[in-house]
């Protein structure tokens, strides 16, 4: 394995960890000292070198752990990867995003070589190379979409524009924060929104919904969204919530802080240009509580968000059990002094 990719687990022993570095870059959230939902959409525009947004498609150092999850994931239960059949179109699209961005911005690692429609992909750090043709499914060994999506960090879903709304006909879900693409493909955009509180009355989503509607080519947008999650599993799925949910109750005072993983969602939406199909990626961090106050400013802004909380947000964001230990633990290091304004990250 190329020593910049560590070998650990999301799962049994977890011995996935930040490195100092990696830690640095963490997508941090929160902008101010609380909290409340919001669209928060900006241009998903190259960012600051060495930061997740330096790219359109970010492969750090737990790529290759994360890709060996995803297999397990898929080899456990198919359903996490759908695709309904008039999709094909959009799925090609996405293979082509994914490989041409790859290949762009990481070229010591993946490799594509386009004549007309004979394409060849190398993937170096999965050991992967692929000759194929590009619009026949029979040359590759999966459909476009997981053929890619199963060496591309994050889950993916494919929304298809029809009657003013987006439907989620496709996708490929291992990582997701308690949501299901088994139960949500087919679904539109306020029928999979509708388990959210508070941001309904607020008139969020039909804002996103109108913006999303009208988004351009070459033009994507991105938002971060989070969570906490016990010990740090990828695959926190309701299909699985026999394997994570009792974690929830597993949190003391002093585990708290290599239990307790707040999970950030650099979540990023690109319009496709065959299909005019939406791909809506999903990339997951995870911090541990240990890790995360190392930086002095997410110390102190945390534990200040994580008491600004609504009850309803606490519920649905399944934290009740453990948030006031982890508030308990975390104030100690919050020292009473301002934060800057803004995300407190690279």
């Amino acid at each position: 394995m190329n020593t910049f990719f560590k070998d650990e687990t999301f799962r049994d022993d977890f011995t996935y960890a930040n490195s100092p570095s990696a830690v640095e870059r963490f997508p941090f959230p929160f902008w101010e000292d609380k909290y409340m939902y919001s669209v928060n959409i900006e241009p998903h525009t190259a960012g600051q070198k060495g930061s997740v947004y330096e790219f359109p498609f970010d492969i750090d150092e737990h790529y290759v752990s994360d890709m060996r999850d995803r297999a397990l994931v898929l080899k456990a239960d198919p359903r996490r990867v759908q695709a309904l059949p008039h999709m094909m179109t959009a799925q090609w699209d996405v293979l082509e995003l994914i490989m041409t961005s790859l290949a762009r911005d990481y070229p010591q690692h993946f490799t594509l070589q386009q004549d007309g429609n004979q394409w060849h992909w190398i993937n170096r750090p999965l050991g992967i190379e692929q000759s194929f043709t590009f619009g026949e499914v029979s040359t590759l060994p999966y459909e476009p979409m997981e053929y890619i999506t199963r060496q591309c960090q994050g889950d993916f879903t494919i929304l298809d524009q029809r009657e003013n709304n987006l439907w989620m006909d496709a996708g490929i879900a291992t990582s997701q924060a308690d949501w299901s693409l088994d139960f949500d493909v087919g679904m539109n955009f306020m029928e999979w929104h509708g388990p959210v509180p508070l941001a309904h009355q607020a008139g969020v989503f039909e804002r996103a919904l109108k913006y999303l509607l009208n988004l351009q080519q070459g033009k994507p947008v991105r938002r971060l969204n989070w969570t906490m999650t016990i010990n740090p599993r990828l695959d926190t799925s309701p299909e699985n919530y026999d394997k994570w949910g009792i974690d929830r109750s597993s949190v003391t005072e002093e585990n708290v802080g290599d239990k307790v993983h707040l999970r950030v969602e650099l979540q990023a939406l690109w319009r496709l240009p065959r299909s005019n199909a939406v791909l809506f990626s999903i990339r997951a961090y995870l911090i541990k509580m240990r890790e995360l106050v190392t930086q002095p400013d997410w110390a102190r802004r945390l534990p200040r968000v994580l008491k600004s909380i609504p009850p309803e947000l606490i519920d649905y964001k399944g934290i009740t059990r453990y948030r006031d230990v982890t508030l308990q633990w975390l104030e100690k290091y919050d020292d009473g002094k301002p934060t800057p304004s803004g995300f407190l990250h690279k």
